[in-house]
């Protein structure tokens, strides 16, 4: 029986070629449309799908495959002699490899200003049902939808028949590919209609970036994968300049120190140090040199090794004092030529160049934790300060210079694993304690870190004070203000206690636990 291969596809690259090693090994082409036309002008024999189906295309192409003559000779089970016998008795010719690739509903949705009725436009039907047809069927057709694997088909055809793992492995990418597809219709369609942010049933589709050496010990495995239309503003759409490949514990260290950057604001030069995702120096300035050595002075023995993340380009004088010190990645939204000539003769590290970095993070997008059996889902915490929330609960208001370092202590201890304190002073971080179990160790912390600089600087706490410990705390070590969300059944203690001290205190009916 004459072998026949049905060959349609929307990415044309390398069809062509795939089409003459398969007519030279005996198959009859069957096509349709563009790809039919292509192959033609290519000197490739074709036989239309309209010859086989005794139907016209029609719908302005709408309508082409999806006819029994083409399905029947595809779902066929070639060791069923009762298929083949109602092949033979309706004439239908099987089909033995499909070639197909979807409509570009990616690409379409990806454009600017693209409208929805060109999308709906491009919504394949008949090539999904086509190759998941051929995939359920797998181990009588070869099904390929990616034009990477034509060269492996038509080796192991040449040598005689594909074998039945690689079909199997074929069918498999079908079903990924139809998977990732449909669910970035819905992901669309859901953003049109301006549906339920959680859904009750949530597909997520990724793209991989890069298979890593490890995850975060080198005993795991890992990999990055990025969201297809990944905004211009997150990590994903960095280009690395210089230096090796980025790690697991690079990348999510990264991302924690771009969140705390953007925090900031672009209203003056910022840099973030962070180590272990947690902020360890932050800081302001009039340059991005003096911003940059105020986040360094905060703390110049847990910046080593860490990640600085800048909102201006790294000029020459601020690559001086960057040098002098190893770290791990600075990101930038762009180097001079000669600071990232001077930063390059560094082997080890990495240099990104983001240019939207300080683009604010969309509202919409989630925040997500996998945990065993499930995935926790929630709103990204955009939001720092609710105005009609502040509320200075103490008999002395804050100053104006306190109340700038308590919004600073703030933003940094947004950013800071619970339970966190940040203490601030004029334009910098000078101490900081994340990730404790209890807030007064936090704060003990944070003290140690600051040394002197302490006295005199202003605290920022991510949750209530359960206790009045802190205020105490806060007073030996010379703290003059704090910022806090208020709400525990002890707040009159705490507040108390600071009119005691003449500590400032102001709360912001808004907490932000980091986990």
């Amino acid at each position: 029986m004459k072998k026949r291969a049905l060959l349609s596809v929307s990415d044309k690259t390398g069809i062509v070629d795939f089409a003459k090693g398969l007519s030279a090994l005996g198959y009859e082409i069957v096509s349709t449309g563009g790809t039919a036309k292509a192959l033609k002008e290519a000197g490739v024999a074709v036989t239309g799908v309209s010859e086989i189906t005794g139907f016209p295309e029609c719908l302005d192409g709408r309508v082409k495959t999806l006819h029994p003559a083409i399905h029947a000779g595809v779902l066929a089970m070639r060791e069923n002699p009762e298929h083949m016998r109602q092949l033979q008795e309706l004439g239908v010719t099987p089909i033995d490899v499909v070639a197909i690739n979807l409509y570009p509903f990616k690409q379409t949705i990806l454009k600017p200003g693209v409208q929805l009725e060109e999308a709906i436009e491009n919504i394949d039907i008949g090539g999904p049902t086509m190759i998941r047809a051929a995939a359920k069927n797998w181990q009588d057709v070869a099904v390929v939808v990616d034009p990477a694997d034509y060269s492996m088909v038509l080796t192991q055809l040449k040598e005689g028949a594909l074998s039945k793992e690689t079909k199997f492995q074929l069918a498999y990418k079908v079903f990924e590919h139809t998977s990732s597809y449909d669910t970035l219709i819905a992901s669309y369609l859901r953003s049109q209609l301006g549906a339920p942010l959680f859904p009750q049933e949530l597909s997520l589709t990724y793209e991989k970036v890069q298979e890593m050496r490890y995850g975060e010990n080198p005993h795991q495995k890992a990999a990055f994968y990025k969201e297809v239309g990944a905004p211009s503003n997150t990590l994903p759409a960095a280009k690395q300049l210089h230096g090796k490949e980025l790690s697991y514990n690079n990348i999510n260290d990264t991302n924690g120190a771009l969140d705390m950057l953007k925090e900031l604001g672009n209203d003056r030069p910022a840099a973030v140090g962070v180590k272990h995702a947690n902020p360890c120096g932050v800081g302001l300035g009039d340059t991005i040199l003096e911003a940059y050595l105020n986040a360094y002075n905060a703390d110049p023995v847990s910046i080593f090794g860490g990640i600085v993340a800048l909102n201006r380009p790294v000029d020459l004088a601020t690559a001086t004092e960057l040098s002098k010190i190893f770290l791990e990645i600075i990101i930038a939204p762009a180097f001079d030529a000669d600071a990232l000539e001077l930063l390059s003769q560094k082997k080890n590290i990495r240099l990104l160049e983001l240019p939207d970095c300080m683009v604010p993070n969309a509202k919409n997008l989630f925040d997500m934790k996998k945990v065993a059996g499930g995935l926790l889902v929630q709103q990204l915490d955009t939001q720092l300060l609710n105005g009609q929330d502040l509320k200075v609960v103490t008999d002395r208001a804050p100053t104006e210079d306190e109340m700038k370092a308590l919004n600073l202590a703030w933003k940094i201890v947004k950013h800071t694993k619970s339970n966190g304190i940040a203490l601030a002073k004029g334009d910098a971080s000078v101490g900081i304690g994340p990730g404790q179990t209890n807030r007064i160790t936090a704060l003990e912390l944070a003290i140690k870190y600051a040394g002197d600089k302490a006295a005199g600087s202003v605290m920022g706490s991510d949750a209530f004070f359960p206790f009045d410990d802190c205020v105490e705390a806060a007073h030996q070590a010379g703290i003059t203000a704090i910022i806090q969300p208020g709400g525990s059944i002890r707040d009159e203690d705490s507040i108390r206690l600071c009119n005691k001290y003449g500590i400032a205190m102001v709360f912001t009916g808004m907490r932000h636990f980091k986990h």
